[in-house]
């Protein structure tokens, strides 16, 4: 059959962790797709077979397959973190594959791994490939426009904070008090998001530190001091919520030492930072802190990740997502290629990747803004100490008093956590 005629095939495939709503992209593409006249195709596993050459993996969508899915959580065409952008093997590999299907446009749906794939992908394809890139993740640190959430991140902090709600009444009901790890290794949004809804006691993100290696000692202080202004209160409870990219912000050398961190280290050296439960880590640094001073507190440890990453997407993720795939079919069918797909006020705005392409060769990621007004009233809302609790001695006096330290002790400790960011100010010399 002549070229010209040949019906023309669209792809689709999910890259990275899973994400509230990756069904809803791919109901929608598919049947914007047909409904265009176009071939779609589900490739199974992300990158992993592609990238070695196998285009055999993979499965032919029709409108019956797809048009219920966008109710449920995870992802038809499952997915994987295999990245073939890491050498030009893989990535040679992957366009061959992709050829060997007739694929035309390819869409991929996933985070900033994913989407840098996508965009040496298009490089090498030199329009032989259109694609586009939906961005995905719970992390919500992807560079929209217009402060726009990435899909998935609603769900997730609804799901988050449905959990932590849930943890407040117990802790309020057993005098204790819980250390809940978010997701989130680059950015805290998804912790702040959770633990501003919620009324968490506190919420402690990378961010605050700002571009500052901190040591592991002043997340401690953090969380010990909060203890100590709780039971000042009166309120012998809490739950803090804790971003896990906090790790990074962390004196690595200081963590090797340290008697709570027995870890594997890599051929370089270095902590392996994935392995670091800085949950527990610090749960056991603060509450052996207490017992030398004869205050018995509970602390319990929790992560929260994994739970809210396949959970059944809410209207808004059903809803966006509708947006965000229908949006990427029509790009690309208006015979544009390379850009991440995004909607900001019902418009579709795409993103060259060029655009966000950074030094390395990778997407920038988006941080929380420590200098916003949301972030200032989440902090207003928090229990922590605040510049205004060391202005009268008698309270100074009072809250050392409740900790068993003496008053100098406690201002010497704990003081320096009203700078910003929270860094004790080296003497003169």
């Amino acid at each position: 059959m002549d070229d010209h005629y040949r019906k023309k095939t669209l792809a689709i495939l999910v890259g990275g962790g899973p994400a509230p709503g990756i069904n809803g992209v791919i109901r929608s593409v598919t049947i914007e797709a047909i409904n265009s006249g176009l071939t779609v195709y589900g490739i199974l596993e992300g990158f992993e077979h592609l990238s070695r050459g196998d285009s055999t993996h993979f499965r032919e969508l029709k409108i019956e397959d797809v048009s219920r899915i966008h109710f449920t959580g995870g992802s038809i065409l499952y997915t994987s973190r295999v990245n073939p952008a890491k050498s030009k093997e893989m990535l040679d590999a992957t366009l061959k594959s992709l050829t060997q299907l007739s694929v035309d446009y390819l869409i991929t749906i996933g985070g900033d791994d994913t989407a840098t794939s996508a965009y040496r992908i298009d490089q090498l394809a030199r329009g032989q490939i259109q694609v586009a890139h939906v961005p995905k993740t719970i992390d919500n640190d992807l560079p929209l426009p217009g402060n726009m959430p990435t899909f998935g991140y609603q769900t997730a902090r609804d799901f988050g904070f449905r959990i932590v709600q849930s943890l407040m009444l117990d802790a309020a009901t057993t005098r204790r008090w819980y250390y809940v790890v978010s997701m989130g290794r680059k950015a805290g949004h998804l912790a702040l998001g959770i633990g501003k809804a919620a009324g968490a006691t506190l919420t402690i993100i990378g961010e605050e530190f700002r571009n500052t290696i901190i040591s592991f000692e002043t997340v401690c202080d953090i969380l010990e001091a909060s203890i100590i202004k709780r039971m000042s209160q009166g309120n012998p409870y809490g739950v803090a919520i804790l971003a896990e990219g906090i790790i990074t912000r962390i004196d690595q050398n200081e963590l090797m030492n340290h008697p709570y961190v027995n870890l594997e280290k890599d051929l370089h050296g270095n902590i392996r930072l994935s392995e670091v439960d800085i949950g527990r880590i610090t749960k056991d640094e603060v509450r052996r802190r207490l017992r030398e001073r004869g205050l018995d507190v509970t602390i319990v440890n929790k992560d929260i990740g994994y739970e809210l990453r396949c959970a059944d997407p809410i209207p808004y993720d059903c809803e966006y997502t509708q947006d965000l795939g229908y949006a990427a079919v029509r790009y690309l069918l208006d015979d544009n290629s390379g850009a991440i797909v995004t909607v900001d006020k019902g418009s579709l705005i795409p993103i060259k990747f060029e655009d966000i392409i950074n030094s390395e060769g990778r997407i920038s990621t988006r941080e929380a803004d420590v200098d916003s007004d949301s972030y200032q009233v989440a902090r207003k809302y928090m229990i922590r100490l605040e510049k205004s609790d060391f202005e009268e001695l008698k309270n100074v006096a009072r809250l050392a008093l409740i900790g068993n330290m003496k008053t100098e002790e406690f201002i010497d400790k704990f003081k320096y956590l009203t700078n910003d960011p929270p860094v004790k100010n080296k003497p003169a010399g």
